[in-house]
Parts: structure tokens; sequence; C-alpha cells
């Protein structure tokens, strides 16, 4: 779901960039008021997840795919104001770096996955959690908040686009909501999946308990080595389908109208240029933003909390 430049006009973009602006900047005062300094080093954790999960497109119905957007598993595990930080570093990592997502664009983008995302991930989670109380519960509400973070993030980019001219609203919103609806199946499901493992191992480590300790850098090794995985082995076989905005860009023939970034990225496509096969140049791309987006939350993880708050023992 991620726009690229040309897609939308002006007024459209800035306004979403506004909005953006303001988001991230409530999440990232929340963030400094609040976080414990046990949880700095699961920003850049959950980051580099996203980053590489976000790289393996699954194939769905019409010739079509989607990938893990993660707003309602980040905001499970972390709460909302750490989630959209975390959402809004990897996604411009991936548009800075990798040309995913377009410059212009990024404000519309963050709006719709990291800002209205986690919003609806956070309470549609929440509400379905007290309906359904227990760990079944916590996971089923996960599968719930993610498939509803989807949708409302197709609806807004719809939005987005008849209100920039691009297609009549009565064309766009069934074109975009409909599609994703399927896509948000498949975000739904692995996003319990991966918040059930979770929870399973380390218990502590869910926004819904009360840890008392950081996780032990053994943890964060390992989770990174599950991130680098992921990027290494699994992105270079991703489904190569166009994504539900390309599948409807495709289809109403407005996928000409994208432009190339004001600029270049030195990772395009997510693969590394002067590396001829095509494998080994995604699976390097893969674990170099990996890695950076690690290095990007955490440090601003860092910046946020405190120093004297980062001393206290745990």
């Amino acid at each position: 779901m991620h726009i690229p430049d040309g897609f939308l006009d002006g007024k459209t973009a800035g306004v979403a960039a506004a909005l953006s602006v303001c988001g991230v900047g409530m999440a990232l005062r929340q963030v400094k008021r609040e976080l414990p300094p046990r949880k700095t080093s699961l920003l850049g954790l959950s980051a580099a997840f996203l980053f590489a999960a976000q790289m393996v497109n699954f194939p769905i119905l019409g010739g079509t795919s989607g990938h893990l957007i993660g707003s309602a598993l980040i905001t499970a595990l972390l709460g909302l104001a750490p989630a959209i930080v975390v959402m809004t570093a990897v996604l411009i990592v991936q548009c800075f770096l990798f040309s995913d997502g377009g410059v212009v664009a990024l404000g519309a983008n963050v709006f719709n996955m990291a800002v209205l995302g986690c919003v609806t991930a956070h309470f549609s989670f929440h509400a379905a959690r007290r309906a359904m109380p227990g760990t079944r519960g916590e996971v089923a509400a996960v599968a719930f908040a993610g498939w509803c973070a989807v949708v409302a993030g197709a609806i807004t980019c719809a939005a987005q686009l008849a209100w920039s001219g691009r297609l009549p609203w009565t064309t766009a919103f069934p074109a975009m909501a409909l599609l994703h609806m399927l896509i948000g199946i498949g975000e739904g499901l692995i996003s319990a999946l991966v918040y059930l493992a979770i929870v399973r191992a380390r218990p502590d480590l869910a926004n819904t308990s009360s840890p008392t300790h950081a996780p032990p850098w053994t943890s964060v090794t390992l989770g990174m080595a599950v991130a680098l995985g992921i990027a290494i082995f699994l992105a270079p076989f991703a489904s190569t389908l166009p994504d539900g905005l390309e599948s409807v860009a495709q289809r109403f023939g407005f996928e000409h109208a994208a432009v190339a970034p004001p600029v270049s990225a030195p990772m395009p496509d997510y693969e590394v240029p002067g590396i001829s096969w095509s494998v080994g140049a995604t699976a390097v791309a893969g674990a170099a933003g990996t890695v950076i987006v690690f290095l990007l939350a955490l440090a601003l993880g860092r910046l946020l909390v405190p120093r004297k708050q980062s001393a206290t023992p745990g």
C-alpha cells in the first residue's frame, strides 16, 4: 500500500503530511514521557522485524499480492505511541533507501500505515480483547486488529486517490476496500501467529503484561537473527505479483502516473546495484535495510528516553 510519487496531487499530499507530522509528533512526546527504559531495545528489534517481514509478499486471489504491514502486531506488543514511532522509522528507511513509497507521498504513507493504522489497531485490539479475555482472546484480537488496520488504510488511500482526481470515490472505494479485505485476512493470520509465538516464548514482552526487566541481549540477538533470516532467505523469493495498490492502478490505467522520486535511492527496488545475481542483490539489500532500521529505531529510543531514566536499574 506504499503510494508512489505522482498518484496524489499537491493538496492531498500536503494535508496528509501535516496530519502525519501532528500524529508522529504526539507519539514522540508520549514515548519520551512514558517509554520504560526496558523497552528501548524493543523499538529497534520491532522495526527490524517489520522491515524484513514487509519485504515478503504473499499471493492472493486475482493475480495480486499482499505483505504484512504489522501495525496491529507492534501496537499489541509495544503500545500505541511506540508503534507509531517504529512504523514511521520503517517507512522512512523504505522511502529514502529503497524507493518504496514516494518522497512527496511519504506523509500519506506515514498517515495511512503508521498513524491511522496503529490508532485503528489500538482501539480495535482493545475492544476485541475486552470481549474475548485470556491468551486466545488476545491472539484473536490481534488478528482482528490487523484486518481492521489494513482495511482502514486502504479506505483512506482510496479517499486520497479520489481527492487527487485520480479515480472517482465510487470506483476507488470498492476497488481498494474489497481487495484489501482479502489482504487483511493474511495480515491478521500472520500477526496473530507471530504474536502467539512471542507471548509463548516471552510473555513479559507483551504490552498487556507488566515486565520489570529489559529483555536480555540474547533475546535481542535471537530476534535480529530471525529478522535477518527473513530478509536474506525469504525476501528474495517473495511473490512478484503487484500489491493491492499496484493492482488497482493497473486495472484502472493510472500506473504510469507514478514518477521517479526527486532523490535517488541507493538500493532501488530492494536490490544492491552492481550485484548481477538478483537473489543475492535482494538478500544483501534486505540485510542492510534490516540493520539500518534497527539502528535508527534504537537510536530514536535512546534519544527519547531521558538519560536519568535510562539509568534506572533493569
